[in-house]
Parts: C-alpha cells; structure tokens; sequence
C-alpha cells in the first residue's frame, strides 16, 4: 500500500476499543470488587483526580512489587499475590476487581476481602459507592442450586437467572450483608469458556456499579423535595396575585425574579448528576439485556428485581428533574406575564404624561403668541422713538409737526416690526 498520512488519534481511538479487556476466569473462583466515587462531582480530569487515584493504586501495588501502569492510563491489570488486580478509571469512580482460583469452605468470607489491606482502604481518595463478593462455582443440580441459594441469599429480594442460553446461572439479592459488602454467585456449567465467564462476572459487576452510582441521582432527587414545595406555593402565591390589581406589581415582579434565580440555579447545580443517572440507567438496563436472561426456577430475574424496586427511583428522579424544569419554566412565564403588565402601565403613564407635556406646550404656544404680539407693540414703540428722532430734522423743510412725524411713523414701523418678527419665527420653526 503505498504510503498515507494517518490521523494523529487514529492508532489511539482503535486501541481505546480495546482498552478495557474482560478478566478470563474458570470456576471454581473468588472476585472481590470496590468502587471508589471521587469526592463529591469532581470528575476525572479535576485537578489532582486522576493523580490521586494512580497514587493510591501505585500504593496497592508497591506493597507487592508489581508493575505500575504506563502514565494517563485509565485502566491495568497485573498479578499482586495469588490474586490478579484489575483497575479502571472512570469519569466520576474507579473501580479495582481482584480474582483468584478456587473457593473457601465459607461462603462470602469476609477475609476474602483483606486482598485489600485497611490502612489502604482508610487512604482511599473518596469514598466506597460499592463493594461486592462473588463467587464462580461449578453449576450443581437443581435441587442443590436452589437449597443453596435459598442459604446465601434473602428469599425476599433473591434474583436469580439462567444467562447466556443457559451455559450459566447468576444470582443476587442485592443487600448489604454484615460485612459490608454486596453478594453474588456465578454457576457455570464445565463446557463455560473462562472469557465467557469473564463477560458474566464484569456485566454483573457493571450492573451494581451503575445501579449504586445512579441511586446517588435518587437520593438528590429525594433532597429537593421540599424545597421543590416551596417554591412551588410560592410561586402560585405570587401568580394569584398577578390578578389583583391591589398588588404591587413591582413587589410580585421581584418575587418571581428570585424564584425564577433560584430555580435556574438548582437546575444548573442538578445537572450533572442527573444527566449522569441517566446515563448510568441506560447501562444498567443494557448489562441486564447482554445477560439474556431466562427463569430459573420461578424466581424472579435481574430484570424483574429492576423492574420493581430499581425503575421507580429513577422515575422519581426523571419527575423531579422534570418539575424543577416545569417550574422554573413557570417562573418564567409567569415574570414575563407581569413584565407585559408593568410594561402596559408604565406605556399608560407615558401616554398621560406625554398629553399633559402637550397640554402644556399648547399653553406655552398661546403664552408666546401672546407674548409675541406685545413683544411686537413694545419694539414698535421703540423703533417709533428712534425713528422720531432720525426724521426730527426734516419738519422744518416738510412743514409738519414732531407729532404729525411721529403719527406717520407708528404704522409703517409697526407692519415692519411684525412682519420681521413673523418671518423670524417662521424660520425657526
């Protein structure tokens, strides 16, 4: 092929699908898992996220000689022990699986979990959303399958499902057990390839990973209840009182202004974790299709546990995101419904203001005619003085008295005067 420039992302776009392989396990087996959520919403590219996180797992390895990962990377997996450590970064968590062959003689033993020693587990960099035991065996016979689950799970809650057309059977009740930690079984049948357990343990581990990182969007939800309330009797009060005109409109202007401020910020400060439970939501429901569930036994499937006691949370969280957007929508129309009606007072009071500027530039015009006029008869008695005394001398010539003189003077002085005036005034206008 002859030579072509790539893209400079092309080799590492490709490589990114490929970036986060599934473990390869063979029953019988032990997984422990933890999830770590950063500090409140910081996602991973916040200042110092990424690097305390690669700390605290070059940590985890130190203490057993193992490699670190290459620097940026958002995923490793190495071997610490007799155990093999899989670590990923995601956008607000990580997470660190660790699996080893075989299984102890008592189910979900909580020493199981000291592959993670506590002074660690103290120094994490956030906190733990979740952490779960599982357990891969060798998929025993019905009667014995279900005494089993029936002894390490509560009746109640227990999900269990045949998976992947049937080359495995998954179960959990997806309770905190004394131990902290959250229980799950894994029974694959001998002819089970180890990648294809992989696929189960993962999309199980992805199933309460998401499902706990989108119930943090529930709980916030739950938290604007009330406040919620408020502003909502709020802002009915201050649109009642829109239609009574005793009201001052300006007063109800302000009110809904700051409701509107508030709502606009809630929704701001919201958005993130609710876009986010959203999007965890989505995967949750995708892990659970990838499983291909099948019933087992009359028990309910993952599917059905969801559909009962996960889905409402987040239709709660849906409605509640969607009444802060209603509100806050309210809040805005209602502002711009008496912003319209301070704008049409405000227009009549111009309106009023502006004919009474007219009646008083009317006024003004007949003041100034008038004054205009005697403005006229002043200057002519003047101009009649001055011009008295320019024509004085000829009386004697002409044989006319001072005030035959003057008598002539006064209409031609007059009409000169005026029409001087008027051709001033027309100019100006």
């Amino acid at each position: 092929m002859p030579p072509i420039e790539d893209h400079p992302l092309r080799y590492q776009l490709a490589n990114e699908l490929h970036a986060r392989p599934f473990p390869a396990l063979k029953a019988p087996a032990t997984l422990v898992f933890l999830a770590i959520k950063r500090p409140e919403d910081a996602p991973e590219d916040a200042p110092g996220g990424r690097a305390a996180d690669l700390a605290h797992l070059q940590a985890l390895l130190d203490r057993h000689g193992a490699p670190h990962p290459q620097p940026g990377a958002s995923h490793h997996m190495v071997r610490i022990g007799r155990h093999t450590l899989k670590w990923e970064s995601h956008s607000e968590f990580v997470t660190f699986m660790a699996f080893c062959d075989g299984i102890g003689s008592r189910p979900f033993d909580p020493v199981d979990f000291e592959v993670f020693p506590g002074d660690w587990l103290k120094a994490v960099p956030g906190t733990r959303v979740t952490s779960l035991m599982m357990r891969i065996c060798p998929r025993p016979d019905e009667d014995v399958l279900r005494a089993t689950l029936d002894e390490w799970f509560v009746a109640e809650s227990v999900a269990a499902a045949r998976v992947l057309d049937d080359q495995a059977v998954v179960a959990s009740d997806f309770r905190i057990d004394p131990a902290g930690h959250v229980r799950m079984a894994v029974f694959v049948n001998p002819d089970t390839g180890p990648r294809r357990v992989g696929r189960v343990v993962q999309r199980l581990c992805d199933i309460e990973t998401y499902k706990s990182m989108s119930m943090l969007g529930f709980a916030r939800a739950k938290g604007l209840w009330n406040r919620l309330d408020e502003q909502g009797a709020a802002l009915a009060r201050l649109t009642t009182a829109m239609t009574v005109e005793s009201a001052s409109a300006e007063e109800t202007l302000n009110g809904l202004l700051e409701i509107s401020a508030e709502l606009e910020a809630m929704a701001a400060q919201e958005s993130f974790r609710f876009e986010a439970t959203a999007a965890y939501q989505a995967i949750v429901r995708e892990r659970i299709e990838l499983l291909r569930e099948e019933r087992l036994a009359g028990r309910q499937t993952f599917a059905e546990f969801m559909t009962r006691r996960y889905d409402p949370a987040m239709r709660t969280v849906q409605a509640t995101e969607a009444r802060l957007r209603k509100l806050a929508d309210r809040a805005m129309r209602a502002g711009n419904l008496l912003r319209t009606r301070v704008d049409v007072e405000r227009s009549a009071q111009n309106q009023a203001l502006l004919s009474s500027m007219d009646r008083r530039a009317a006024l003004q015009l007949r003041l100034q005619h008038t004054v205009e006029g005697l403005s006229t008869v002043a200057i002519s008695y003047y101009a009649v003085s001055l011009a008295g005394y320019l024509f004085y001398p000829l009386t004697g010539p002409l044989g006319i008295s001072k005030g035959m003189l003057t008598a002539a003077l006064v209409l031609p002085v007059f009409a000169l005067v005026w029409w001087s005036v008027r051709r001033i005034r027309k100019r100006l206008e």
